[in-house]
């Protein structure tokens, strides 16, 4: 799904609001995601996953047409990790693996 589709979805399914504010929306959205990154701040959406900054050491790597060593500088990247509800609508349904109770006991009733 591409930005501009989401925008349509969005609109589509909210006919109370016009399809310039669903824009506004989601690009300030986007946008306040993409300056706390940079910020180095963490998004945590609760449900969905969370959004941070990860800090890549310098290392030497390899000019793939030449073969040459290249230095290159450590830098940041963004890193998502999805939430436990994002992840089981994407496999189709709850975790496989049972649940835990306290003191490590399975949640299920004993028989």
């Amino acid at each position: 799904m591409t930005k501009s589709e989401l925008i349509a979805q969005l609109a589509a399914a909210n006919p109370h609001l016009r399809q310039p504010d669903v824009e506004l929306i989601v690009g300030t959205i986007f946008d306040e995601i993409s300056a706390a990154l940079a910020r180095g701040d963490r998004v945590e959406l609760r449900g969905f996953g969370a959004f941070s900054a990860k800090q890549r050491d310098p290392r030497t790597g390899r000019n793939p047409r030449t073969g040459e060593a290249v230095e290159v500088a450590s830098k940041a990247v963004p890193y998502f990790k999805p939430g436990k509800e994002l992840r089981e609508r994407v496999n189709g349904g709850p975790l496989q693996a049972p649940r835990r109770g306290a003191g490590g006991r399975s949640a299920a009733p004993a028989e």
